[in-house]
């Protein structure tokens, strides 16, 4: 059966692509829970940071389910309401307050791909592969779906991925900046909870607003003078306070996003 599994430990989510059968490829259903799940760790106060990853060991997500092209996405309207699902759930994970990492191992392609360039960050395997060959399926990119990898990568790494349709080793991927960083296939997933740990470890506010102050100074206008007062709103919470109290006795900090 396929489906997205959640599970939480620690104010940590882990959200785990499962379609083994198919190399976690995923289908409408998925999107749908992806989004459905996000949507609710999103509201959750106690989530301090959320992994995406794959069943098993072959794949983050080869990405979608093919099959269900044939009859799911044949007409014009099917394929509006199919990738309007898709970008749904992309944009959750975009917009998502809480910090998000993607944990990859073997294939990341096509829709995999695509949703972990909206993770904050990806730490890939040395073993793991990326790319979108749909050029040689025939269909193109919905550019819904292609905001994020672009915004990620640019313009000229999307041409190479999509013109091309080649497949990435994991370090090409990361020297063309589409992953954070790259460890033995063996230490992915410590790699990536140690990651979600030190995520963990801070203020969820302030996580919260630099995800916030990124994506506004990635618009290229400058601040008004509302944003610059907003900018502070950390000086009026409990965790600011926290933080000083904390590094003055020499000791860690106990935060509660308050």
């Amino acid at each position: 059966m396929s489906r997205i599994n959640l599970t939480t430990a620690d104010g940590v989510a882990t959200l785990v692509l499962d379609n083994a059968a198919k190399l976690n490829a995923i289908n409408l259903a998925m999107w749908r829970q992806l989004t459905a799940h996000m949507a609710a760790l999103s509201r959750d106060g106690g989530i301090r940071c959320i992994i995406i990853r794959g069943a098993g060991d072959q794949a983050f997500a080869a990405g979608g389910d093919l099959e269900e092209f044939v009859h799911g996405r044949a007409t014009l309207e099917q394929a509006l309401n199919y990738h309007a699902e898709v970008a749904a759930a992309l944009n959750a994970i975009a917009d998502c307050p809480h910090p998000t990492v993607a944990m990859i191992r073997g294939a990341c392609i096509g829709g995999g791909l695509e949703i972990a360039g909206v993770c904050d960050l990806r730490i890939s395997g040395e073993g793991a592969r990326f790319g979108a060959p749909i050029n040689k399926l025939g269909f193109s990119m919905y550019p819904g779906e292609m905001e994020g990898l672009l915004q990620l990568a640019g313009a000229a790494v999307m041409k190479e991925i999509l013109l091309e349709g080649r497949i990435l080793t994991a370090v090409e991927a990361y020297e063309k900046g589409l992953v954070t960083r790259v460890v033995p296939d063996a230490q992915v997933e410590e790699e990536a909870s140690a990651t979600a740990r030190r995520i963990a470890a801070g203020a969820p506010l302030v996580a919260a607003w630099h995800k916030q102050w990124i994506r506004r100074l990635q618009n290229g206008k400058p601040l008004n003078d509302e944003e610059k007062i907003a900018a502070f709103a950390f000086l009026a919470t409990e965790d600011y306070q926290e933080g000083l109290a904390a590094f003055f006795a020499k000791r860690r900090p106990v935060f509660t996003g308050r």
